[in-house]
């Protein structure tokens, strides 16, 4: 036998301004007054909202890919931010640092200083709205207080729009994370001991200076070569099929193009490399590579069976990480 349904009593309307939609439980009645629940009216446009995913968060700022490589990739590192409108009064600086202590999105120091966090779960599908938000908050707090995470507004500041477009974004790949804290050496036992333990987590990592986007990073058994592009994915694979199928995909003796990852909307193609090649060794192959690369992106032919081959390879290996 069917249940009976309870019987519904309207709720009463809060009062809002114009077109304002308060956020409340799925299944309750949406506030709008149109007797649906909210989870079929106007939470359906909230949650549209809120996932909807930008495909290049970071397109637009300058170095695109190490915005990527940061995101993604590298443990350990900081690059200095320029904002549009200048340092407010009491901020002598703003850093963006790939991990914050206790995940925190942001942190104003007790000197002032601001550090924007790269790594963090975000909430909504717009990294750029979301690290624009907690930078605000951020340059609003007070020193020595860490940023909470918090949902943005919809129409809220990108880092596009509080970001200097031409100050170049130059990271600084560091080997652990002493960045977190003013003086390491005057740091608490516990303080300490939480950066003993994220240091033996971290992989070594170096960006390379000869290539923009590109990162080595050491590991047991084999050294990598993570090189973000920014080259459309579709002509990037027809070069990289070309140069693989001539045998000139690799970076030297030992070493191999083995497949990419897509990541923020661009293309990271990954090199295995031997343990014995470090990021130095690394600097003059990947310069020739670019050429060689530049050179294939120039090629107008259609791709030859050994090509469309080595390009099916290639695809068949990609995954993607966002």
């Amino acid at each position: 036998m069917a249940k009976k349904r309870r019987p519904q009593t309207q709720a009463a309307k809060p009062q809002l301004a114009d077109g304002e939609i308060p956020v409340v439980g799925a299944r309750e009645p949406c506030p709008c007054g149109s007797g649906r629940r909210y989870k079929a009216c106007h939470g359906r446009e909230a949650a549209h909202a809120v996932t909807e995913l930008v495909r290049r968060p970071f397109e637009g700022l300058a170095g695109e890919p190490d915005w990527v490589a940061l995101r993604e990739l590298v443990p350990a590192a900081t690059a200095e931010l320029t904002l549009k409108d200048g340092l407010p009064e009491g901020v002598p600086a703003v850093r963006l640092a790939t991990v914050l202590p206790m995940a925190w999105p942001a942190l104003r120091r007790d000197n002032g200083e601001v550090l924007l966090g790269l790594q963090n779960d975000l909430a909504s599908g717009d990294i750029s709205r979301d690290l624009a938000d907690n930078l605000r908050r951020a340059l609003e707090a007070e020193p020595g207080t860490p940023v909470n995470t918090a949902r943005p507004a919809p129409d809220g500041p990108r880092l596009q729009d509080l970001l200097d477009p031409q100050a170049p974004l130059v990271p600084e790949v560091h080997s652990g994370f002493e960045f977190w804290v003013e003086d390491a050496e005057q740091s608490s036992p516990e303080v300490t001991a939480s950066l003993e333990r994220a240091n033996q987590a971290a992989i070594p990592t170096a960006r390379l200076a000869s290539a923009e986007g590109a990162y080595w990073c050491e590991t047991p058994d084999k050294n990598h070569l993570r090189w973000v592009m920014t080259t459309p994915e579709e002509q990037l694979l027809d070069a990289l099929a070309r140069l693989h199928a001539a045998g000139s995909s690799s970076l030297g003796e030992g070493t191999r193009l083995v497949g990419s990852f897509r990541a923020h909307g661009l293309t990271v193609p990954v090199w295995d490399l031997p343990s014995s090649m470090t990021s130095e060794d690394c600097e003059k192959p990947a310069a020739a590579f670019g050429e060689r690369l530049a050179e294939a992106l120039r090629n107008p032919a259609p791709l030859t069976a050994d090509e469309r081959r080595a390009r099916s390879g290639l695809t068949n290996r990609q995954v993607t990480l966002s």
